[in-house]
């Protein structure tokens, strides 16, 4: 009896693992990793905002409609609750694209206004924050593209025969990915680059 259970678990093991399941766990772990770091590195940039609009604050105290678009457009985005859930969300991964996307252009219109105030730009506590958050859009930048492979090739595994079969089995669909439209808006990175302290631009 026991030698023919472990024929069995031998028959499965084999069947499992040449089906492409094993494959789609490694794919579908990866995705999750990939996602992980895109969501550490916006909560990082979330994270910067407040120290940088306080610090910007001080010296333009006047552009208060700005300092309220940026603090909420920062609300709304950490309104959106991510889970893994939303992976193989589409609407879900669309509302937290828009969200970031959202900030992004309030962030941007912050930093526009530095531009008015050369005492600002040579700050000590601005400059700090200014590398900051350049390193996180550049962070960004690459967690994302991480991702946007990862959900890539996970996709086309699920869909190849004769994985899709095992997929359709076990449940596993494809996933979404960030959107042509939303993905140009997102890339399109505040710009944090002020130049040297008494430079002239």
């Amino acid at each position: 009896m026991k030698r023919l259970w472990a024929a069995i678990v031998a028959i499965v093991a084999v069947a499992v693992s040449g089906c492409g399941y094993n494959d789609i766990q490694r794919q579908d772990e990866g995705v999750t990793a990939a996602w992980s770091e895109v969501v550490n590195q916006y909560q990082r940039r979330a994270d910067l905002i407040p120290n940088l609009v306080e610090t910007v604050k001080g010296f333009a105290q006047q552009e208060k409609d700005v300092f309220i678009q940026v603090t909420e457009a920062r609300s709304r985005a950490g309104q959106v609750k991510v889970t893994p859930e939303m992976l193989n969300d589409p609407a879900a991964l669309q509302k937290f694209q828009q969200a970031q996307g959202d900030l992004s252009s309030a962030l941007s219109r912050l930093l526009v206004v530095v531009e008015r105030y050369p005492e600002l730009k040579s700050d000590k506590n601005f400059l700090e924050l200014q590398a900051q958050l350049e390193g996180t859009e550049n962070r960004i930048g690459v967690a994302r593209n991480r991702y946007i492979k990862s959900v890539q090739d996970y996709n086309v595994l699920v869909r190849e025969f004769p994985v899709n079969l095992t997929a359709m089995v076990f449940g596993y669909k494809t996933k979404a990915n960030f959107t042509v439209e939303n993905e140009r808006a997102i890339q399109t990175a505040p710009k944090v680059d002020f130049g040297k302290p008494g430079e002239k631009k």
